[in-house]
């Protein structure tokens, strides 16, 4: 697993919808600060993230920039917003 942050130039409507629709991403979200959009994927292994990075993600003419953050561990992952 692995999060992206994405720099988008103009729209992020367009590629966030694109994001979405890759098979290997489970998490788009528009953010105000140092990124546009964050994406959280699951690769198989390095060279598929790096397939997934340069062959799709950083192919669309919008994205300026990404930087990945490379889960090492993970020590907790919820699923139960909006549940008591």
């Amino acid at each position: 697993q692995a999060m992206i942050g994405l720099t988008v130039d103009g729209d992020m409507g367009p590629v966030a919808d694109a994001l979405a629709e890759m098979p290997e991403v489970d998490y788009v979200v528009t953010t105000a600060g140092s990124f546009d959009l964050l994406v959280e994927v699951v690769c198989e292994n390095d060279d598929d993230l790096m397939d997934l990075l340069n062959e799709q993600i950083r192919a669309l003419p919008e994205v300026v920039s990404t930087e990945t953050f490379v889960y090492l561990k993970l020590h907790r992952q919820l699923y139960n917003w909006g549940t008591r």
